[in-house]
């Protein structure tokens, strides 16, 4: 996972996740903090389902993982985000709820002024755009997902530029995905 290259070279304090389902990435990216020695995750889901919470609530990297169920884009969600990041925290976002595009977009938004400089916002499933015409998939795929949105973003904010590098080995399903935050 080229993720753990990015965290292993900001090694953030912070790590912002929307988008639990089985928890999975939270303790994925806990046990990165956890090598670091220090640091938590924050991770967002409009439902967190009674047995994932469980599962979570009985694991050892507990301690470094924070539940808030919400919207990842209601205005009291952001709040208790920003609420648990102190000013001098360095924080890196991964975006990885509803692929729609107007859903990452906000999302985009309302969570990239927490990005420290030199951090990255990381966008899941760019690759939807790809797979808009494989079997089974969605004819929207090609205009409603990820990486529409990352693009319409970057046209506002020059503060982040796409970082190709850790997608240099070609296969990812998170194509323009990583956007490093310039220091």
């Amino acid at each position: 996972l080229m993720v753990q290259e990015v965290i292993w070279r900001v090694q953030p304090e912070v790590i912002v996740e929307t988008g639990v389902a089985h928890g999975g990435s939270s303790v994925f990216y806990a046990s990165m903090l956890e090598l670091l020695g220090r640091g938590r995750v924050i991770s967002i889901d409009v439902e967190i389902r009674p047995h994932n919470r469980s599962a979570l609530d009985e694991h050892p990297l507990r301690k470094r993982i924070t539940l808030i169920e919400g919207s990842s884009t209601a205005s009291e969600t952001v709040d208790k985000v920003r609420s648990l990041i102190k000013p001098d925290e360095k924080v890196m976002v991964m975006l990885d709820s509803d692929h729609r595009k107007d859903h990452v977009l906000k999302e985009l938004e309302l969570y990239a002024p927490l990005v420290s400089p030199g951090s990255y916002m990381v966008v899941a499933d760019g690759v939807m755009t790809e797979l808009s015409d494989v079997l089974g998939a969605k004819p929207s795929f090609a205009s409603d997902n990820p990486k529409v949105a990352v693009h319409e973003f970057l046209r506002q904010h020059a503060e982040f530029e796409i970082d190709s590098e850790p997608t240099r080995l070609g296969n990812t399903y998170w194509s323009d995905g990583y956007l490093r935050r310039i220091p």
